[in-house]
């Protein structure tokens, strides 16, 4: 019975993820939404920006520190451990949607872009951002990712074990091609307000920061392994032309990391 709840709870995990990202993706495009980053009445500047500042460490704060191992440690002799990934799924969920319920509209305009040709072309930069997102978790193992694959292997009373290292397609030039598609998301607007570029600013900041704690991690777990992935691939920019020796060792299936992004990859 158990078992069985805690494939469920995975589940719902999973699938409250994916309707918040849809929902995120909404609320910073302001597209559909009752309620979007530039769409509620603007207050006075000083405390929206203190406002949202709040929530965006908030948001910082929860991804980051739940995504540490030591962290884990802890806090599966509170959570079992065939749902922990679940779980940090839906604190990210929660705190996601507490971020866009609370955010506060600052609704002066940095940019606008009326040229017909270049807002259509920024609205398709924001959907490939939105598409490079669950794209590429697809690559690796999305199940695995969210949490799925742990409770499923619990309700068939399989032993959860790490998934093999692969370097698929884009992971072969860039190590965080996550990172990339939420930055591409944030800031691809026809028209940037000093609200939506506050939120740009921050999270593209957060993530930077938080590639150099993860990737920490990443050695510690996998050692030289990673340790040479990460010296032949870039982290966000793919090199023009990747060299005989980083292309061979890549072919040969030089190692990725199956929680890659783990920090910001739910929303």
């Amino acid at each position: 019975m158990k078992r069985a709840f805690f494939f469920l709870y995975g589940v719902a995990c999973h699938l409250l993820f994916l309707a918040v990202y849809v929902y995120l993706a909404a609320f910073i495009g302001n597209l559909y939404m009752p309620k979007s980053i530039d769409s509620a009445p603007a207050g006075p500047v000083g405390p929206a920006v203190a406002v949202n500042l709040l929530l965006l460490g908030l948001f910082a704060a929860q991804h980051s520190i739940m995504a540490r191992p030591a962290f884990k440690r802890v806090w599966t002799r509170i959570v079992p451990e065939p749902i922990e990934r679940s779980t940090y799924v839906l604190a990210s969920c929660l705190v996601t949607c507490l971020v866009a319920w609370q955010w506060r509209t600052i609704d002066a305009v940095v940019w606008d872009v009326e040229t017909p040709v270049l807002r259509m072309a920024l609205w398709t930069l924001f959907a490939a951002g939105w598409l490079i997102v669950p794209g590429v978790t697809l690559l690796i193992d999305h199940f695995d990712l969210f949490g799925t694959r742990q409770v499923w292997l619990h309700l068939k009373e399989r032993e959860y074990t790490s998934l093999p290292f692969r370097t698929p397609l884009v992971y072969k030039h860039v190590r965080h091609p996550l990172y990339v598609g939420w930055t591409i998301l944030f800031w691809a607007t026809p028209t940037m307000t000093v609200g939506h570029l506050l939120f740009a600013v921050v999270l593209t900041s957060y993530m930077v920061l938080a590639v150099f704690a993860e990737e920490r991690d990443l050695v510690d777990h996998f050692g030289r392994e990673y340790e040479e992935y990460r010296r032949l691939v870039p982290k966000f920019f793919p090199r023009l032309r990747i060299g005989a020796t980083a292309s061979t060792t890549l072919r040969e299936s030089q190692p990725v990391p199956q929680r890659e992004e783990s920090e910001v990859c739910h929303v």
